[in-house]
């Protein structure tokens, strides 16, 4: 819904990873804050919202808030110690 609008909004996306980088996480890529953004911030949204809010938003997320979420999102990972992964573990050993 909102794929559009980033090219629009890539310098306030650069301005929030310089601040991040500001922070020591220097490793946050532009496709994994607009990620946090689309999945996390914008995800119950029922009407599309304004540019100027969509700015707005870019510029509010907190580094506590995206850790929380690349956190949360890698415990819903798959297991390297079971199913496929355990199998290759396996394999490997």
């Amino acid at each position: 819904m909102y794929d559009k609008f980033r090219e629009t909004v890539r310098p306030f996306l650069k301005s929030k990873l310089e601040e991040f980088e500001l922070y020591g996480y220097d490793r946050v890529t532009e496709e994994e804050l607009w990620g946090f953004l689309k999945n996390k911030t914008w995800k119950k949204e029922k009407e599309e919202k304004r540019l100027y809010q969509l700015v707005g938003d870019i510029l509010s997320v907190k580094v506590g808030d995206y850790m929380n979420y690349v956190t949360v999102e890698a415990f819903k990972a798959p297991s390297w110690f079971e199913g496929e992964g355990k199998d290759a573990l396996n394999n490997l050993i």
